[in-house]
């Protein structure tokens, strides 16, 4: 019965909000985006904009491109020339791809060179490799978080770790993944993955772009220093985080008495703008990406506009090893870790984090 019980619960999530400017010194805002490294959809929504401007749609349309690598046997992700060539030469990221986080193996590799596997207990023990028990283990242990610094094993190639490390994934229990791979290059070499990965199933890949107006919708009021909303004045945080939800979802904010899928309504005060524009980017999207959109975002009100805010918000892959930076990363019930931000035209902003049960707090 106590099984039942839980089952029943509602999951928990934790949201944490809070607001700063973009000119403050101490603000985070760009580590929090350059550390949550996975993310498969990043929508943006401004109101009062019937249309974008071309620099705005050129740099929604540059957020690609990333590759899908099939079968890949993990032993290739740390070999010498992989770590030279991708690894030390600009941020490269990898994802295994149709496997689950909480009864599947699955494998990231981070763009500081951190290799983060998610294995079975089986598996695990078959490797033969130091590791440690998942935090959002029960009783019974299942899984089993091993972490390998790839930039440390490239130092000394012909250490005993190395070769014990190369020995376990290409003889002991050689694994094979599909891939997510990306790589955001900081120097003038263009790509080479698709030359680098020939000899496997490989397929480059551009992110999908959706671009719509939204025509008379009411949206809440909001008032940059007010986190928590005033009555009859503006509405708080958490009032917008479930109406973007919404708007995002293209649930109807009616509440019309004969719908029986949605009561939902947009959050009193309100106000109703003739044009807004949603966009919304899916893939696998990088971090420095978004760094961009955001910046962009930020400049949105260099010009005079009518709106009096705007929104990115930005959803990471549910069966992730990691969250944001190397914080382990459950599903359970739900696998939702993301962010959203909401920037005001006087460059206030207010940073939401969201994430599930089986998570440490945003950082």
């Amino acid at each position: 019965m106590a099984t039942l019980r839980r089952l029943r619960e509602a999951p928990r999530h934790l949201l944490v909000c809070e607001k700063s400017n973009f000119g403050n010194r101490k603000s985070r805002h760009r580590h929090l985006v350059q550390t949550h490294y996975y993310n498969y959809r990043v929508s943006f929504l401004i109101p009062e904009c019937g249309i974008l401007s071309e620099e705005l749609k050129n740099l929604v349309m540059q957020t690609g491109p990333y590759y899908f690598v099939k079968n890949l046997p993990l032993h290739e992700l740390i070999t010498p020339e992989f770590i030279s060539t991708f690894i030390k030469k600009g941020s490269c990221y990898a994802l295994t791809c149709n496997t689950n986080i909480d009864e599947d193996n699955t494998v990231a590799l981070l763009p500081n060179g951190k290799l983060i596997l998610s294995l079975d207990k089986d598996t695990y023990e078959e490797t033969g490799l130091q590791g440690h028990p998942s935090q959002f283990s029960g009783r019974k242990i299942m899984k089993f978080i091993v972490s390998i610094d790839l930039m440390e094993l490239s130092l000394n190639l012909d250490s005993k770790k190395y070769e014990r490390i190369s020995w376990s994934f290409k003889e002991k229990k050689p694994l094979k993944f599909d891939f997510l791979l990306a790589w955001h290059n900081t120097g003038s070499e263009e790509s080479t993955m698709m030359s680098y990965f020939s000899k496997y199933q490989i397929q480059e890949h551009q992110p999908k772009v959706a671009l719509s107006t939204v025509r008379g919708l009411q949206c809440p009021v909001l008032q940059s220093s007010e986190l928590e909303g005033a009555p009859e004045v503006s509405c708080q945080a958490l009032e917008l985080f479930d109406w973007l939800g919404a708007v995002f979802s293209n649930v109807s904010l009616n509440n019309e008495p004969n719908n029986f899928i949605s009561t939902y309504c947009c959050p009193q005060p309100s106000t109703v703008v003739a044009k807004a524009y949603l966009c919304t980017i899916t893939g696998f999207i990088l971090p420095e990406k978004i760094c961009l959109l955001l910046e962009h975002l930020c400049h949105y009100f260099d010009e005079l506009k009518l709106a009096p805010w705007v929104t990115l918000s930005v959803q990471g892959f549910a069966d992730s090893p990691v969250s944001w930076g190397k914080n382990e990363h459950g599903f359970w019930k739900g696998g939702e870790h993301l962010y959203n931000f909401v920037i005001f035209n006087n460059q206030d902003y207010w940073l939401q984090m969201a994430v599930g049960a089986n998570d440490h707090c945003p950082p």
